[in-house]
C-alpha cells in the first residue's frame, strides 16, 4: 500500500523486516521445540537463538539469485548463525509453507489487534455522539424523500448497532486465522509429527490446523477479509450519509475543515466532503480484494503458488487500508459538525406533510375505512405539494377528517413529541440503560 494510507504501527506488522523476524520466530520456536524432544542438539538450537539474525538486504540480494524466498532466508539466517553445524539444525523437517503459513498467522494476528483497538475506539465515539443528539430531531428520508421523523442521535445508534456486529464478526474470523501447520510439503506430518506440530503452534500462541495440505486452507483468509470488506462497507455507509447530509440543499452536517484547509482551486467558498469520499473510494479496493480472497481457495491438489502472489497485496494492502479508514472515521465523527436547527428547518419545510402517515393511522382508528382515509390523506397531501401550503391547515378544513377528528386529536397527530417516544427505549436496546455518554456499551466491546 503506498504511503498515503499507512499508518506507522500497521506498515511496522507488513514490513519486510518484520515478516522475515516471523519467520524467524517459527524457526526458532520449531528449533527449540525439536530440541527440547531431543530431535535436535540442544547447544545447536541455544546457538541458533543466540546469533540467528535477518539482513533484509542480504536475503533479498540471495533470492535475485535463487529465485525463492524461503531458501534465500535460510541461507542468510545460516550465514549469520556462524556455526554450520549449528545451522544445520534450522529448517529441519520443515517445509517452505510450515514457516510462511504459520508466521502469517503471527502477522495477521498483530493486525487484527490494532484493527480491533480502532474498532472499539469507532463505538465509543458513535456511543458519545448518538447520546449527545439522542433527542435532536431530523426527518428520516426513504427513497431520498421526507418520510418521517427520527432523531440525529437514532441515526447515529444504527452505525454503532452495526459496528458492534462488525467487532464480533471480526473477533471470529481472525480467531479462525490464528493458526498455524508444520505438517509438511503434503499435510501428512509424516517428518516431525502431529505430537510435534501442537507444540510448535502452542509455543507461538497458535492452535494447530487440525488438517491442512501444504498450505492451511484458504477458506480462513476468505473469511477475514469478508469481514474486513464489511467493515469497509460499513464505514462507506457512514461516509455516504455525512455526503449527502454536507450537501448544500440539505446541510445538517460538516465534515471536519481545518483552518488552513482549501476546498478548490478555483472555488474558495468550497468546503467540500472529501474525507468520506476518501472513504468511500477505499472501500471499493478492500470490497475488490474480497473476490480476490474468495478465488484463493481453489488450489491445485495439495498446493500450488496462484494465493501466494495474491495474498502479498491483499492482505498488507486490507488490513492497511481498514487501519486507515477506521482512524479516519473516527476523527471525522468526532469532529463533525452538527446543525440542530438546519434539521429542525428541514423537517418543518414540507409543512407538516410528514405527519400524513400518522393521520392515516388515527383517522382509522377513529372509525374511518382505511381506503377512505387514504383517500382523504393523500388528496390534501398532493394539494400542499404542489401548492407549497400547510398540510395542517388544509387537513384542519376537509369535512371528511374534520367529524372524525377535532382539534384536539389533530394536534396530537401533528405533535412532533409523539413520533419521537419510543427513541429511549430504542436506545435502552442498543447501548443498555446507562447514562448518557456512559461508553459502557463500547467499552465492554473491547473486552474479552
Amino acid at each position: 500500500m503506498i504511503p498515503r494510507y499507512t499508518r506507522q504501527e500497521m506498515g511496522h506488522v507488513w514490513s519486510d523486516a518484520n515478516k522475515f523476524a516471523k519467520w524467524l520466530e517459527v524457526e526458532l520456536a520449531a528449533t527449540e521445540t525439536l530440541a527440547e524432544a531431543g530431535l535436535v542438539p540442544k547447544d545447536a538450537a541455544a546457538a541458533i537463538r543466540s546469533r540467528a539474525k535477518i539482513d533484509v538486504a542480504q536475503i533479498h540480494q540471495i533470492e535475485g539469485r535463487v529465485k525463492h524466498d524461503v531458501i534465500a532466508f535460510t541461507m542468510a539466517v545460516g550465514e549469520s548463525i556462524g556455526d554450520p553445524a549449528a545451522a544445520r539444525w534450522l529448517h529441519y523437517g520443515m517445509t517452505s509453507n510450515d514457516v510462511v503459513d504459520t508466521a502469517q498467522a503471527l502477522q495477521v494476528r498483530d493486525a487484527s489487534k490494532l484493527i480491533e483497538r480502532e474498532l472499539v475506539t469507532f463505538g465509543e465515539i458513535l456511543d458519545l455522539r448518538a447520546h449527545e443528539f439522542r433527542h435532536t430531531p431530523q426527518i428520516g428520508r426513504t427513497h431520498g424523500i421526507h418520510a418521517e421523523p427520527i432523531t440525529f442521535g437514532l441515526k447515529i445508534a444504527n452505525w454503532f448497532s452495526e459496528i458492534q456486529r462488525n467487532i464480533a464478526r471480526f473477533r471470529d474470523a481472525a480467531a479462525q486465522m490464528a493458526v498455524g501447520k508444520v505438517s509438511g510439503a503434503v499435510g501428512n506430518a509424516s517428518h516431525l509429527g502431529t505430537e510435534i506440530e501442537e507444540r510448535i503452534c502452542k509455543r507461538l500462541g497458535l492452535s494447530a490446523a487440525p488438517v491442512a495440505s501444504q498450505v492451511i486452507q484458504r477458506d480462513r483468509h476468505a473469511q477475514y477479509l469478508s469481514a474486513l470488506a464489511l467493515i469497509a462497507a460499513t464505514l462507506e455507509k457512514i461516509a455516504l450519509e455525512i455526503r449527502h447530509l454536507q450537501r448544500t440543499e440539505v446541510r445538517e452536517v460538516e465534515e471536519p475543515f481545518s483552518g488552513e484547509q482549501r476546498g478548490s482551486s478555483a472555488m474558495p467558498h468550497k468546503r467540500n466532503p472529501v474525507s468520506c469520499e476518501q472513504i468511500c473510494g477505499l472501500a471499493r479496493l478492500v470490497r475488490s480484494n474480497m473476490l480476490a480472497a474468495f478465488e484463493n481457495v481453489a488450489l491445485w491438489h495439495e498446493r500450488d503458488i496462484s494465493h501466494s502472489s495474491v495474498e502479498r497485496v491483499i492482505l498488507p494492502d486490507s488490513t492497511i487500508l481498514i487501519d486507515y479508514m477506521l482512524s479516519k472515521m473516527t476523527m471525522i465523527l468526532g469532529q463533525m459538525r452538527v446543525f440542530p436547527e438546519r434539521m429542525l428547518s428541514n423537517l418543518e419545510s414540507t409543512h407538516g406533510l410528514v405527519y400524513s402517515g400518522q393521520l392515516l393511522q388515527d383517522l382509522v382508528e377513529k372509525g374511518m375505512p382505511r381506503d377512505d382515509a387514504y383517500k382523504a390523506v393523500q388528496e390534501n397531501a398532493m394539494a400542499a405539494w404542489e401548492t407549497d401550503t400547510s398540510f395542517r391547515d388544509r387537513v384542519a378544513k376537509d369535512a371528511r377528517i374534520a367529524k372524525v377528528l377535532d382539534s384536539k386529536a389533530l394536534a396530537h397527530t401533528f405533535d412532533l413529541q409523539r413520533q419521537l417516544r419510543s427513541v429511549n427505549g430504542i436506545f435502552d436496546r442498543v447501548f443498555g440503560a446507562h447514562p448518557a455518554g456512559e461508553k459502557s456499551a463500547a467499552g465492554s466491546a473491547g473486552k474479552h
